[in-house]
């Protein structure tokens, strides 16, 4: 069984050292301060940063762009079970979370004010597998199933209300259950916990290498997402309070300097590439082995964009999913939500030519 606990925990001691550092050398507790020579330092916590929807994060870290770009970057990891990472944000507890864009709706509806400053997906990056066996191959058809989402009230969660919904189901017409991410979604469906979950690679490679379960639906392309959910879904982000952006304008931009250069990093370099460049124990593991890795990357690496913008039209598509899913109404402010103006700058700063069509302050 793969030991992602293991992965995590190794992660969190690097997050802890650098933590403890950050905080001698800030001088305060509005989290981000100046390691010596005046470099800012800012925490960033990662919604499973051993995920492929997520690796931007760290391998800017590997590739050692934070530095290059004057910051000093503090990753953790949410625990399964434990505060999401864009809940530690919003709350305080870290400056930044590597989460989905949607997260920024969620907030505008509870009240605060949080945006997401820099793109890093156009997809989920997510598939429904199923059970062999589970006769499910469409959303229709998890009438009277058991579907595994990372948590109640996550964002796969609200994607798996919203598929069920266009297909005129009701919440009560299926049962939900939290299967959190890694071993412990291969152990429910090959349990029979759950008849479906909706997971990220590596997991989803690891479920058809086993024969465990196939992909019923696909959200992990941008072009299965399109048609899943009616456009391009912006998901991986950096997402931060709006008064801490205000607040920290050279700090925000340096981070988003660097994960633009990722970001082109990886347009232009292969999955192997990649890999190479990630944490050994991120890419083979007891789960998956690293030509599984790759071939999975391969598959889905275009759910990533070139240049960190926020494409024309996501925010509507993300906020027509949380209407249909019963989590907001039409009162959100789109464009308060999120900004394309670090991006932009970061693009500029490197000679980069921008390939996304950027959204408006109307999404």
């Amino acid at each position: 069984m793969f030991k992602r606990s293991a992965v995590i925990a190794s992660a969190l001691a690097l997050a802890t050292l650098g933590a403890a550092t950050a905080c001698s050398s800030s001088g305060s507790s509005g989290g981000s301060g100046s390691a010596g020579g005046g470099v800012p330092t800012v925490r960033l916590m990662v919604g499973g940063i051993d995920k492929q929807i997520y690796l931007p994060y760290q391998l800017a870290q590997n590739l050692g762009f934070y530095k290059k770009y004057g910051v000093n970057v503090v990753l953790s990891t949410e625990l399964d079970g434990g505060i999401g990472a864009e809940d530690a944000m919003a709350s305080g507890q870290v400056d930044m979370a590597g989460a989905w864009y949607n997260h920024t709706i969620d907030f505008q509806v509870k009240g605060k004010a949080v945006e997401d400053i820099v793109q890093l997906s156009g997809a989920p990056g997510e598939r429904i597998m199923c059970a062999n066996g589970s006769g499910v191959h469409s959303a229709a058809d998890f009438k009277g199933k058991t579907i595994g989402v990372t948590d109640l009230g996550s964002g796969t969660d609200t994607l798996v209300k919203f598929l069920a919904a266009q297909k005129g189901l009701k919440t009560g017409d299926f049962t939900r259950i939290g299967v959190g991410a890694g071993s412990t979604v291969v152990a429910a469906l090959q349990n029979h916990k759950a008849d479906c979950a909706i997971t990220t690679q590596p997991t989803v490679a690891a479920l058809e290498k086993k024969n465990i379960a196939y992909s019923a639906i696909d959200l992990a392309t941008t072009t299965g997402a399109s048609g899943a959910l009616g456009g391009m879904w912006p998901a991986a982000g950096v997402l931060a309070r709006t008064d801490w952006v205000n607040s920290h304008k050279d700090a925000a931009q340096k981070v988003v300097d660097a994960l633009v250069a990722t970001m082109h990093w990886i347009n232009t370099h292969s999955a192997a590439d990649i890999a190479n460049n990630l944490p050994p124990a991120f890419v083979s593991n007891a789960l998956v082995t690293k030509a599984d890795y790759v071939a999975a990357l391969t598959q889905d690496k275009g759910q990533f964009l070139p240049d960190g913008i926020m494409p024309s039209g996501g925010p509507k598509t993300s906020l027509a999913t949380e209407e249909l899913a019963g989590n907001a109404t039409s009162s959100v402010n789109l464009g308060t939500t999120f900004t394309n103006e670090f991006v932009m700058a970061a693009n500029k700063l490197e000679g980069f030519t921008t390939t996304t069509t950027p959204a408006g302050a109307n999404g």
